[in-house]
């Protein structure tokens, strides 16, 4: 089921929600309205116990520019900018309960590259590419710093950050914005591959695996060790540990998994 005439569109399929960013207009710029659209279908996602994934895609060859600075422009005399909102953004993606996955077909700029670092996964075309602009408008990353930070090499954070230079996808994956980069035939497989494997995952137990990745390292080893043990207790009595050992032990799949995937590895 497709949303039409919109500037996201949701489609649900197998388990997996897409979020496809059209507005190719105007770069699929962050514009207010782009970025409501953008918060409200996600809230849907969470919100359906059918869904386990998300995959943010995008239409047209740009994956998103960034903040819309025509928006931003009009807005000066009210002092306010739009691209407040981008923080409410990053932090839906970032702390969504289901896996998020980032489909990068082209380039990304300024606030699209917060919102591919807010995904748990990326992947991008090889040919896609990326740079960090904000310097070269006067203005500094700030709020998408947030998501970016923890994904980068500290040295490729700043040569970038003060440069303003452009990089392609091998350079994203190397420095650790996305997964992986793969050439721009390979790019529909690459995610469905992802998406495949992720909606395998119990949903209570995907949104405790992200819960410990966002986990900042304890200062007491041992404290941390015995917070960690009673996290995993917990999952293995819980309804889901007890179906997923069982159905290991009996060879099949387990309750959670979408019938298309049932069939597709049956």
């Amino acid at each position: 089921m497709t949303t039409p005439d919109r500037l996201v569109r949701v489609a649900t399929a197998g388990g997996v929600t897409t979020l496809t960013l059209d507005s190719p207009h105007n770069r699929n710029a962050l514009s207010t309205p782009l970025m409501t659209e953008l918060l409200a279908g996600l809230a849907a996602a969470v919100a359906d116990d059918t869904v386990r994934v998300v995959v943010l895609d995008h239409t047209g060859p740009v994956f998103c520019s960034g903040a819309d600075l025509k928006e931003t422009a009009a807005a000066y005399a009210s002092g306010s900018v739009p691209a407040v909102m981008l923080g409410d953004v990053l932090a839906a993606v970032w702390e969504c309960p289901k896996p998020v996955l980032a489909k990068v077909a082209g380039p990304a700029r300024a606030g699209g590259l917060g919102l591919i670092a807010a995904a748990d996964l990326a992947v991008c075309a090889e040919e896609a590419t990326f740079a960090f602009t904000e310097v070269r408008i006067g203005v500094v990353p700030a709020v998408i710093s947030a998501t970016v930070l923890p994904r980068l090499l500290p040295r490729a954070a700043a040569e970038l950050y003060l440069t303003g230079d452009t990089f392609d996808g091998r350079r994203a994956a190397e420095i650790g914005l996305v997964t992986a980069a793969v050439p721009a035939a390979g790019l529909d497989a690459a995610v469905e591959r992802f998406g495949a494997s992720l909606v395998r995952g119990a949903p209570g137990a995907l949104a405790g695996a992200k819960e410990l990745l966002r986990r900042p390292p304890g200062a007491d080893l041992r404290t941390e060790i015995a917070a960690l043990s009673a996290v995993s207790t917990t999952f293995f009595l819980s309804a889901e540990g007890r179906e997923g050992v069982a159905a290991f032990r009996e060879k099949r799949d387990a309750a959670w998994v979408p019938t298309p995937a049932r069939e597709a590895t049956a």
